[in-house]
C-alpha cells in the first residue's frame, strides 16, 4: 500500500472536488463520504456531474481541485494498489469483448484477481448460468448488464461503482440484482450507486446525495429526505364548504388544511395516529363522514423534483 494510503477512514471521502472543461465546471465543489459496509445513491439530472464525479472517483479522469481518497487512497496516484480493491461496473456494459462467450469473459477477469470468485457460481448468482457458452454481443441488454455486474465483483472488491446497474433489465432481474446489492452490503461491501431510478435509490441506499450543476444540494437517508417539508398528507372526501379553518386550529402546530376542490380535502404534516384521530374526532363534531380516506407520503421522487425541477434536460 502506497505511504499516501490512510489505514482506516470512510470507503470514500470527496472534498470541496472541482472539475471543469474551459469555463463549464462540470463539479463544482462537490463534497460526499461513504462509510464503510454502506450503500450511498448519487442522484442528479442529466448533466448534473454524477458521471465526471464518479469517473474521478474511479482514477478515470484527473480533478482540478479538491481531495478525493478511495479506500483511504488516492484514486490517481495510488491506481495500481486500488485496483484489485475496487470493482466497477460501467454504463457501456461489457466493453469491447463482444466475440468472447459470457463464460470466458468471466474466467478472463477472474484471472486478474487474487482472490476471485468462482466464476460458474458467479453467474449462477446473476442469472446467466444458462448463457454462459453464449457470445457477449448475442446477449440480451438486460443479460449484457447481469454479466456487468458480475465482472465488477468477481475480484470480491471492498468499494464498488454501480453505474446504472439495472437499466434494461426485467422485473425479476432487477430485484435479483436488489438482492445482491443487500448482500454486499451485508459482507461489508460499500457500494456507490448511480440511478436515475428514484425507487431503486430509497429502497437500497443508507444515503443519497443529489446533485444538480456539479453541487450537492441535498444528501441524507432516504428517510430523512422524505420527512422534510411534508412529511404526509391525508386526503378525504366530505360534504363541500367545511369550516376549514376552524380544523387547522384543532390541528398540531405545522400542519396545513384545505379544500383543494369541492367537497375533497387535503392535509399535510407528521402524519401519526394522534393527528389521524383529531381529524376523525372534528369530522364527527361536524356530524360528516370522512370518506376514501388515504394516507399518502412523500417518495424521493417527489423530492428529486422539487430540488431539481421538472424541466426536461439536455
Amino acid at each position: 500500500m502506497s505511504a499516501s494510503c490512510a489505514p482506516s477512514g470512510p470507503a470514500l471521502e470527496v472534498v470541496d472536488l472541482v472539475k471543469a472543461y474551459g469555463d463549464h465546471r462540470a463539479v463544482d465543489g462537490l463534497s460526499m463520504q461513504v462509510a464503510t459496509g454502506t450503500v450511498l445513491a448519487l442522484l442528479g439530472p442529466n448533466g448534473a456531474g454524477k458521471t465526471t464525479t464518479v469517473e474521478i472517483c474511479e482514477g478515470f479522469r484527473r480533478p482540478d481541485g479538491g481531495k478525493v481518497r478511495v479506500l483511504g487512497c488516492d484514486p490517481v496516484t495510488d491506481a495500481a494498489s486500488l485496483r484489485p480493491r475496487v470493482g466497477v461496473m460501467l454504463q457501456d456494459g461489457v466493453g469491447g469483448y463482444t466475440g468472447a462467450t459470457a463464460q470466458e469473459l468471466l474466467s478472463l477477469f477472474a484471472s486478474y484477481a487474487a482472490n476471485p470468485q468462482d466464476p460458474h457460481v458467479l453467474l449462477e448468482v446473476v442469472g446467466l448460468t444458462e448463457a454462459s457458452g453464449t457470445a457477449v454481443k448475442r446477449l440480451s441488454g438486460g443479460q449484457q448488464q447481469r454479466l456487468s455486474l458480475a465482472l465488477a465483483l468477481v475480484g470480491r472488491p471492498e468499494l464498488v461503482f454501480l453505474d446504472e446497474p439495472t437499466a434494461g433489465m426485467d422485473p425479476q432481474s432487477r430485484h435479483g440484482t436488489w438482492d445482491l446489492i443487500r448482500a454486499l452490503r451485508a459482507d461489508g461491501v460499500s457500494v456507490v450507486l448511480t440511478t436515475h431510478f428514484l425507487d431503486e435509490a430509497e429502497q437500497l441506499a443508507d444515503d443519497v446525495v443529489v446533485i444538480d450543476q456539479g453541487r450537492v444540494v441535498a444528501q441524507g437517508s432516504p428517510a430523512e429526505l422524505t420527512r422534510s417539508g411534508a412529511e404526509g398528507q391525508i386526503r378525504f372526501r366530505a360534504v363541500p364548504a367545511l369550516p376549514v379553518h376552524d380544523l387547522l386550529t384543532a390541528l398540531p402546530p405545522g400542519c396545513t388544511a384545505v379544500e383543494t376542490e369541492p367537497g375533497r380535502y387535503l392535509i399535510t404534516g407528521d402524519v401519526t395516529p394522534d393527528l389521524l384521530a383529531t381529524l376523525t374526532v372534528w369530522c364527527a363534531t361536524q356530524q360528516v363522514l370522512a370518506r376514501d380516506l388515504t394516507v399518502e407520503r412523500r417518495t424521493l421522487e417527489d423530492v428529486f423534483l422539487e430540488l431539481t425541477g421538472r424541466g426536461l434536460r439536455p
